[in-house]
């Protein structure tokens, strides 16, 4: 493909015309979607590196709360807060798709700080678990996702007489 091939399948979705759903009738819908689904894709990147890893989230507060002990992730998070998600339905239907993709920005929240022992409470992880990890070294992290931009894709918008893909962008709020 050339430059310019490249260039018109990336803006695909951005130059289709779409019959938009309401922000106020969206929003329900996918946080309904996202708190009922626990299972994300999160990658992370730096310069050439990238990670792609399936993680347990919650979602709440308009935010992704991830605990994880560590790994490959982290390389791209200490270069490059940026990150993105994926949650997805696993067997989809034809005509039944339903999916979230995230652009956000991640941060480490401090290990037995306030706000991680109410994510702790939150999930119902016994915090003195949590320490006793702490206090040997290894303390479980705790990622908090703010999105910036929300691609959704739920096939049965179009029974609504809207398009399946639809957009919420966090920025103009």
């Amino acid at each position: 493909m050339t430059t310019e091939e490249y260039k018109k399948a990336a803006d695909f979705w951005k130059i289709k015309e779409c019959e938009e759903m309401p922000v106020e009738q969206l929003k329900p819908v996918v946080e309904e979607f996202l708190c009922n689904n626990a299972v994300c894709a999160l990658a992370t990147g730096t310069g050439d590196y990238v990670r792609c890893t399936p993680l347990e989230y919650s979602f709440h507060d308009g935010q992704f709360w991830i605990f994880t002990e560590g790994g490959e992730k982290f390389i791209g998070l200490e270069k490059n807060k940026n990150v993105s998600l994926a949650v997805f339905e696993k067997n989809p239907d034809f005509g039944a798709l339903r999916s979230v993709q995230v652009m956000g920005t991640a941060k480490l929240i401090e290990p037995m700080s306030e706000e991680y022992i109410a994510h702790a409470e939150y999930k119902k992880i016994p915090v003195a678990a949590l320490q006793k990890l702490a206090d040997q070294g290894n303390p479980m992290h705790l990622l908090c996702i703010t999105p910036i931009r929300m691609d959704v894709l739920f096939s049965d918008f179009k029974k609504q007489g809207y398009d399946s893909r639809q957009k919420l962008d966090f920025t103009q709020e």
